[in-house]
């Protein structure tokens, strides 16, 4: 029997031991609809676990996902991971040349570049793919091409093919059980999981991809809805999130609110979804409040009237302030959303819009970010003769509009958090944990820049986790630089798209040029998503430094004091040390890396009360999963 075997890689997480929420959903509705259209009677479907995608480095997951020689491997490309699944698609033809290589997903779309000009793999599906996938398959597993089936295009030796006819996605969602309940994703208490009840949507937002990937609204019936969400509840579950485009504006959305209450009465289960303003009522937040709605997202967007015209999303800020005055009257918690480069917005949009937020006490929910141009979106068909400039590779950062200036827009941002009194993105947060044994994948490496045998210096190169740190060692690590360097070009070459977090130790001081040396070697990686996503800002979160002053070495204060001034600092201490200055970690001290326990509980909450949460990190693994989870919000418990 022939094997497809199906990837969906993950966000890059927060920090390294941060969950990141990954359900390959659409790995496991393709492997569902497989089983639907009687094909694993000849084709043996596996989707690779998001414990396994989670955790593993570029090289071991090609190894994994090559492993046995599969005549097809499925690759569902997003915004987060389109440039690393290629990479993936690469190696595992190095590894097993006769795997046919299918890739699909909202970044397969006849207006990106970047994907269709890859030579990695061997068949491209845009748009909806379970009605359409049995058709490939069953082409592929007589040995036909499957040129010209709706959505599909082949790789020939001068390119791509053209896309098949646009797949006409009209069928019934109960036609496909889900992939949970089909035993092929697992229901773990500690993930939320994903629940599509709706596909399609009544708005038509420029920059939403939601018209071209689902040209019809479709739902789950309210019983089937229903049904599954009790099955997933009865199976462990404690968090749902329903993917529903607008979950409010979908037929029967009462019917189902209400419905979702007798099968979670207890509030055991706590949901969330996005929502619109516009037709809500405060009857509709007590019944979303007594079903176990927890948190709702709901777009803002802007407070320019016309701009929101413009983008075709209509609705008022006003309707959205009486919403969430309505929800927060319930204990509803939100997410609301400012888009910063709307076309047609200025930066005075921008600040009025903080203000109107802050002013309708929705600060601390804000949600406020740069615009990103997706695929296939009619925002992007626009761009030029909207004045739009914006990257062409993940995440299409949009860089300039008619009305805003790329300096403007940062600006914007800047006073956005100065307003807020808090940074409204993802602060890089260093992996600086103890190795651990027996781990999935190694995550540490740590190269004593004084001991010149090679097979410390060897170690570093060796294929390890999606998130890894590279400690390095010395007395001289000026002396050593050439070293240094050829350990991170070690790592780099390994798992090109890992999170790397390279972590001077140094046991004298040392020039401050050797921070730009490292910082120019990490610069000139890969470029990928996670190493654009706060460039506009200047930062790198896919591969950062930082300096660890080990305990017990006496260095100079102006000599540190310098190297803050350059590169975020820690300094190794006991917990009692960093809770004796706890309101200076970070400010007037370096940083804290904690080497030991915590006193006790009481102890440990006083830490998170009065230092500064990003400028303590432990060493102990335990305590720092517990930090990123209890005080910073990371991952999924």
């Amino acid at each position: 029997m022939k094997t497809l075997r199906l990837v969906q890689l993950p966000v890059p997480p927060p920090a390294a031991l941060a969950a990141t929420g990954n359900v390959p959903l659409a790995a496991g509705s393709l492997a569902v609809a497989a089983r639907v259209h009687g094909l694993t009677d000849r084709l043996s479907v596996e989707v690779i676990a998001p414990a396994v995608t989670d955790q593993l480095g570029d090289t071991l997951l090609a190894d994994q996902a090559a492993a046995g020689e599969p005549e097809f491997v499925g690759l569902s490309l997003y915004l987060w991971n389109t440039e690393r699944s290629l990479h993936l698609a690469r190696e595992i033809k190095l590894r097993s040349p006769r795997t046919k290589v299918l890739i699909g997903g909202p970044e397969v779309s006849s207006d990106n570049p970047l994907v269709l000009g890859q030579r990695g793999f061997d068949i491209a599906v845009t748009g909806e793919a379970e009605a359409t996938f049995a058709q490939l398959m069953n082409r592929l597993l007589a040995g036909e091409d499957p040129a010209g089936l709706p959505g599909v295009a082949v790789q020939r030796p001068l390119g791509l093919s053209p896309f098949g006819p646009a797949p006409q996605a009209s069928f019934p969602l109960a036609d496909y059980p889900s992939p949970y309940l089909e035993g092929f994703l697992p229901v773990e208490p500690q993930r939320a999981l994903y629940v599509e009840t709706a596909r399609g949507c009544r708005s038509h937002c420029t920059f939403c991809s939601y018209p071209r990937s689902s040209n019809v609204l479709r739902t789950l019936e309210v019983p089937e809805s229903a049904k599954l969400v009790a099955a997933l509840r009865e199976k462990g579950a404690r968090e749902v999130t329903f993917l529903d485009p607008t979950f409010n504006h979908r037929p029967g959305f009462e019917a189902l609110v209400d419905a979702l209450a007798r099968v979670n009465p207890d509030r055991a289960l706590s949901f969330f979804a996005e929502v619109r303003a516009e037709g809500l009522t405060p009857a509709h937040a007590k019944a979303l409040a007594r079903a176990g709605f927890t948190k709702l997202e709901i777009g803002l967007q802007s407070v320019n009237r016309e701009t929101l015209k413009r983008v075709k999303r209509g609705g008022s800020p006003e309707k959205v302030a009486a919403a969430a005055q309505m929800l927060h009257g319930e204990g509803i918690g939100l997410l609301v959303d400012l888009i910063i480069g709307l076309p047609g917005d200025t930066a005075d949009d921008v600040a009025r819009g903080v203000d109107f937020l802050l002013e309708n006490g929705l600060g601390d929910e804000a949600q406020v970010f740069p615009l990103s141009l997706l695929p296939g979106t009619e925002m992007r068909r626009t761009a030029a003769d909207d004045g739009v400039l914006f990257h062409p590779a993940p995440p299409y950062r949009v860089q300039r509009t008619a009305t805003m200036s790329g300096e403007e827009m940062l600006r914007a941002l800047q006073g956005a958090e100065e307003k807020l009194g808090r940074r409204v993105d993802e602060v890089p947060r260093p992996h600086l944990c103890a190795h651990a044994k027996g781990a999935a994948a190694q995550d540490v490496f740590a190269l004593d820049l004084d001991d010149a045998t090679a097979r410390s210096r060897a170690a570093a190169g060796a294929p390890g986790a999606q998130h890894a740190a590279l400690w390095l060692t010395g007395h001289d690590l000026w002396r050593d630089r050439q070293a240094a360097l050829a350990a991170v070009a070690a790592r780099l070459a390994v798992d090109p798209f890992a999170t790397l977090d390279v972590v001077l130790a140094p046991l004298a001081p040392f020039p401050l040029d050797l921070i730009d040396a490292l910082r120019a070697r990490l610069a000139a990686a890969t470029p990928a998503y996670f190493s654009r996503a706060l460039a506009h800002r200047g930062e790198d979160l896919m591969r950062r430094l930082c300096v660890v002053l080990p305990r017990g070495v006496d260095l100079p204060a102006d000599w540190v004091d310098a190297l803050r001034s350059t590169a975020t600092v820690f300094r190794e201490q006991p917990f009692a040390e960093a809770l004796s200055h706890a309101e200076q970690l970070g400010v007037e001290l370096p940083a804290a890396r904690i080497v030991d326990q915590a006193d006790d509980e009481a102890s440990l909450r006083a830490l998170a009360r009065r230092a500064d949460a990003e400028a303590v990190a432990f060493a102990d693994r335990t305590l720092e999963l517990r930090w990123q989870r209890g005080v910073l919000g990371l991952g999924d418990a």
